[in-house]
């Protein structure tokens, strides 16, 4: 177990080798964003569209991120004031050049659900790349958050070259799994 910026006992996985299995063709283009043209992103898979935030997407996302379910294992519902600062975050992060989230959107009907992609944590002192997401709850239980974080995890190695990524676990869903595999 370790412990987070936040000091929160997590579980970690580590990822350190690229699986080779093909999950999304990455896309890049240019954008215009405030003044500068920021780089941007879009990876396809099977049933998801993985891309670039923009600042429009604010009031897709503002709903979800209010929306407790959505946000059971992070810091709680956010407000819209809150939710602008996340996107500003992610947005600048890429801007900079830096490993950020990206926007989810279903291929089916074209909605934003989510998000999937790298947070910047320190875990045990150490500064580390996480893979991180939230979906839409109304889209859980269909394996689209597993087909979003292995196209960003591919992602990462592929095109990032990261030597390594992580994944926080919180442990309410370790013992969940844990639980279910019991009853399996």
């Amino acid at each position: 177990m370790n412990r987070n910026s936040l000091g929160l006992r997590l579980h970690v996985v580590v990822a350190a080798v690229f699986s080779g299995g093909k999950v999304g063709t990455p896309r890049s283009g240019v954008r215009g964003q405030r003044q500068r043209a920021v780089p941007t992103m879009e990876f396809e898979t099977r049933r998801l569209i993985l891309r670039s935030f923009r600042n429009e997407d604010v009031d897709f996302l503002a709903p979800l991120m209010a929306n407790t379910d959505f946000m059971r294992f992070s810091l709680g519902a956010f407000t819209r004031e809150q939710t602008v600062g996340f996107l500003d975050k992610l947005i600048d992060w890429e801007r900079r050049g830096l490993p950020s989230q990206f926007a989810v959107i279903h291929r089916n009907d074209n909605r934003l659900i989510g998000y999937c992609g790298f947070f910047h944590q320190q875990v045990d002192e150490m500064d580390e790349i996480e893979i991180g997401y939230r979906l839409n709850p109304d889209y859980w239980s269909r394996g689209l958050a597993t087909e979003a974080a292995r196209a960003v995890r591919d992602h990462g190695f592929r095109d990032l070259k990261l030597p390594r990524v992580i994944s926080l676990i919180h442990p309410d869903i370790c013992r969940r799994v844990e639980s279910r595999r019991k009853t399996e």
